[in-house]
């Protein structure tokens, strides 16, 4: 039998969360698909719980390196691309993670729930400022920033449900069509 490293459970991990769900997913099946026996797989991990809350933490953390990364002094539009460039970048380096990240977090218990929760409101905040200042400043024509907010992070979230990044539709044409809409819908330009 081979050994495995952490990182190389949580790849496998996430594949199987992925395609089965966190739920439809055992630790005996995960043992099977690292060729490992159970015994030696809980020596690395204490439960399926601490590898869904690995999988998730780390995607939480990279959309918001992404998020602190994006220069507050730029335009609005520009804020407004880099953040959805970035967010549809993420998604496609690790689609298995993604989608951990968009439809497992909800199994996560108490504190480690909560903890996601925070994050996710707190990569919330960017696009908020970005199309506060927007409005602010006369770029963006909407009347409820909460709902654009709603509306550009569940028009990016979603891709990670149809896109295929060997597919036709290359992430640079993904990112330049979605910036496009995105930006069209705040500005109020057709």
């Amino acid at each position: 039998m081979k050994m495995r490293h952490k990182t190389e459970i949580l790849t496998i991990a996430g594949e199987l969360f992925s395609e089965r769900g966190y739920h439809g997913t055992s630790m005996r099946e995960l043992g099977r698909a690292l060729d490992m026996k159970s015994a030696s797989l809980y020596s690395h991990v204490k439960s399926k719980e601490e590898l869904l809350w690995e999988i998730i933490n780390h995607t939480a953390n990279r959309f918001l390196e992404h998020a602190r990364s994006v220069p507050v002094d730029i335009s609005p539009e520009q804020q407004i691309a880099s953040l959805s460039r970035g967010h549809l970048e993420l998604i496609a380096q690790n689609l298995h993670y993604a989608t951990v990240f968009f439809h497992e977090w909800k199994y996560l218990e108490a504190p480690l729930h909560d903890r996601i929760k925070a994050q996710s409101e707190e990569y919330e905040a960017f696009f908020y400022r970005a199309i506060e200042q927007g409005v602010q400043q006369g770029a963006f024509h909407i009347t409820d920033i909460h709902l654009a907010v709603r509306f550009v992070l569940s028009s990016l979230n979603w891709t990670y449900q149809w896109f295929e990044p060997e597919g036709d539709l290359s992430l640079e044409r993904l990112a330049e069509h979605y910036i496009a809409l995105i930006l069209n819908a705040l500005t109020g330009e057709p």
